[in-house]
C-alpha cells in the first residue's frame, strides 16, 4: 500500500472512532434525553424515524453525486453538518425543533453506522487497498467504530455521575453531552482537512451513477431494506427503553451491556475475515446472520435479566459478522467508477427503509412491554438471509473466482 493510501485510510479510521463514540453514548441517552424533555415513547420514535430518514436522503444524495465533487470537499461538508447537529440539539428548546434538526442533521439512534459520510468512506477506503485486502480494510474500519462506539456506551453515565458530583441539573448534563457530539464533528474536519488531494471518487465519471452492476445493486438494495426494516424496530435506543421498560435498568447498567455487546461484535469481525477467506462472502453472511436472528427472537421470551442478556451477548458475537463482509462484497462486485453510487444505494435501505420502523417500536413498546418489535425483527432477518443466499449465492468477487452471472 502506497504511503499516500495509508494516510488516507489511518484518517477513515480516526474519524470512523470519533463517530462511533459519539453514536455508542447518544444511541443510548437520545431516549433519556427526550425523556427527560417530557416526551412520549411515541414521540421519541417519531424523532428517531426522523434522523434515519433524513439521513437515508443525505446518503443517497452524496453516493449519487460523488462523481460531481471531491471527496474531501464531501468529507469536509458532513463533519460540518455533525458538529451543527451535535450544537443544534443542545441548544433545540422543543419537540418540533428538535425534529427539525433530527431531519438534516446526522445524529444516528442505531448501534450501526447510517451516516452520510458512509458511502465515500467506503469508496476511498476500497481504492486504497488491493482486492485480498478489503475485506481485512472493511474489518478494522468495522471494527474501530465498534469499539469506540462500546466506549461511547460506557460514557453514557457520564451526565448521571456528573448531576450527582455536582448538582448540575440532570438536563443540562445530558445537554453537555451533545456538545461533545458536535465537538467531535469539528475534530473531524481537522482531521479530513490533511487528506491528500485527490481526483474524485469516480476515477472516470460513468454516463449514469449505476451502469454495469444496476441490476445487483438495486437487488441487494430491495434485500437489504428488508433487513435493515427489521433493524429499526430494534435500533440501540429503542432497545435500550424496552430494557429500562422491562428490567428497570438504570443508564449506566444500560451502557456497560451494550458496550460488552460492542466488544463482542468486535472480536466477531476479526474471525469473519477468516470466515470469509475460507468459505466466502455470502456465505459468512449469511450463516452468521441466520443463527443471530433467531436468538433476538428468543430474548423477549426470557425469564430474567440475566437470560436475556446472555442471549443478547451470543446474538451480538454473530450478528454483526456480516458488516464488513457485505460491504466488502458490495465493493468487489461493482466496478471502480460505481463504487461510490453502489456504497450509498446500499446502505440508504439502512435508513431510509428503517425510518418507518423506530415509530411501529415506540407504539408497540407503549403499549405492551413484551418485546414484538424483537420478535417481528427476528422474522424479517430470517426472511433477508434466506433470500440473500438462494438469489447471490453464485455472483462471486473476483478473488473467490467465477461463479454464475446473473
Amino acid at each position: 500500500m502506497a504511503d499516500s493510501d495509508t494516510s488516507t485510510v489511518k484518517r477513515l479510521l480516526y474519524v470512523r472512532a470519533l463517530r462511533g463514540f459519539a453514536d455508542g453514548c447518544i444511541s443510548i441517552l437520545l431516549p433519556v434525553y427526550l425523556h427527560a424533555l417530557g416526551m412520549a415513547p411515541v414521540e421519541i420514535g417519531v424523532i428517531a424515524t426522523a434522523t434515519l430518514a433524513g439521513s437515508g436522503a443525505m446518503v443517497l444524495w452524496t453516493g449519487m453525486r460523488a462523481t460531481h465533487f471531491q471527496a474531501r470537499t464531501l468529507l469536509l461538508a458532513a463533519s460540518l453538518l455533525m458538529a451543527a447537529t451535535g450544537f443544534g440539539f443542545a441548544l433545540a428548546p422543543g419537540f418540533w425543533p428538535l425534529l427539525l434538526v433530527a431531519v438534516v442533521g446526522t445524529l444516528n439512534p442505531s448501534s450501526g453506522d447510517v451516516s452520510v459520510f458512509l458511502p465515500i468512506e467506503h469508496a476511498l477506503l476500497t481504492q486504497s487497498g488491493q482486492a485480498r485486502e478489503r475485506t481485512a480494510l472493511f474489518a478494522r474500519y468495522s471494527l474501530t467504530g465498534t469499539l469506540s462506539a462500546a466506549a461511547g456506551a460506557l460514557a453514557a453515565g457520564a451526565p448521571a455521575f456528573i448531576s450527582t458530583a455536582t448538582g448540575m441539573a440532570s438536563v443540562t448534563a445530558l445537554q453537555c453531552m451533545f456538545v461533545l457530539y458536535g465537538a467531535a464533528g469539528l475534530a473531524a474536519v481537522a482531521i479530513y482537512r490533511g487528506l491528500p488531494a485527490r481526483p474524485r471518487a469516480a476515477a472516470k465519471a460513468a454516463p449514469s451513477p449505476l451502469r454495469q452492476s444496476r441490476r445487483h445493486v438495486y437487488t441487494l438494495a430491495a434485500l437489504f431494506s428488508l433487513d435493515a426494516f427489521g433493524g429499526g424496530l430494534l435500533v440501540q435506543s429503542l432497545l435500550a427503553l424496552w430494557l429500562f421498560q422491562q428490567f428497570q435498568l438504570s443508564v449506566a447498567a444500560a451502557g456497560t451491556i451494550f458496550a460488552c455487546c460492542g466488544l463482542l461484535a468486535a472480536l466477531s469481525y476479526l474471525a469473519a475475515v477468516r470466515l470469509a477467506d475460507r468459505f466466502g462472502l455470502i456465505n459468512t453472511m449469511v450463516f452468521t446472520h441466520l443463527p443471530s436472528s433467531l436468538l433476538l427472537i428468543a430474548i423477549p421470551f426470557a425469564p430474567s435479566l440475566t437470560v436475556a442478556v446472555l442471549l443478547l451477548f451470543v446474538r451480538s458475537a454473530l450478528s454483526q459478522m456480516d458488516v464488513p463482509t457485505r460491504s466488502s462484497y458490495v465493493m468487489a462486485i461493482v466496478p471502480p467508477e460505481e463504487r461510490a453510487a453502489a456504497a450509498s444505494i446500499t446502505s440508504v435501505p439502512r435508513s431510509l427503509a428503517a425510518a418507518a420502523s423506530p415509530v411501529l417500536a415506540g407504539y408497540l413498546l407503549g403499549i405492551s412491554p413484551f418485546g414484538w418489535p424483537l420478535v417481528m425483527a427476528g422474522g424479517l432477518k430470517i426472511t433477508y438471509d434466506v433470500l440473500l443466499y438462494v438469489l447471490f449465492k453464485d455472483v462471486r468477487p473476483p478473488e473467490e473466482g467465477v461463479g454464475k452471472q446473473t
